[in-house]
């Protein structure tokens, strides 16, 4: 019973107890692996989720940014139809007298594009931020049916 936490006392922190949240990690204070030495594309998919639907009137594009303000978060068109969603956390600031006991938080960028379709009015796109969420809204153009005309045929 001594590796199946305690229902009552909580959780418990030891190495031996795989059901412990104090888990020891051997690669952490490691330097050969480290974030700024990710590529942009991969710091991207660690430190933005974007989730993009399609709805009748708009493409909507929800990311997840928390902890950052609208003034460190860009959203640009980029040759016209990629949309690009970019921006910085930056380190704290440090004062001499504090002691840090863990730092799990650091800098890092972010990038996604996205290729939009033919559809998109580029020229209407609008972007709001609230509690750590940026949804762009790029609106779509109807897209004309052509024209059919019956032909009658003789015979």
């Amino acid at each position: 019973m001594a590796m199946v936490p305690s229902l009552l006392g909580g959780r418990r922190s030891n190495i031996f107890d795989p059901f412990s949240l104090d888990v020891w990690n051997p690669f952490r204070d490691f330097p050969l692996i480290s974030s700024s030495s990710l590529s942009g594309e991969t710091s991207a998919l660690v430190n933005a989720r974007v989730d993009w639907k399609e709805t009748p009137e708009a493409h909507v594009f929800r990311a997840d940014v928390p902890g950052l303000k609208k003034e460190e978060v860009k959203v640009e068109v980029e040759d016209g139809m990629v949309l690009q969603i970019s921006g910085e956390r930056n380190v704290e600031k440090e004062d001499k007298n504090d002691m840090w006991h863990r730092v799990e938080r650091s800098s890092s960028k972010f990038l996604r594009r996205f290729r939009l379709p033919e559809n998109a009015k580029m020229e209407q796109i609008r972007a709001a931020m609230e509690n750590g969420v940026l949804t762009v809204t790029v609106p779509k153009e109807e897209i004309k049916k052509p024209d059919v005309k019956s032909v009658e045929i003789s015979g």
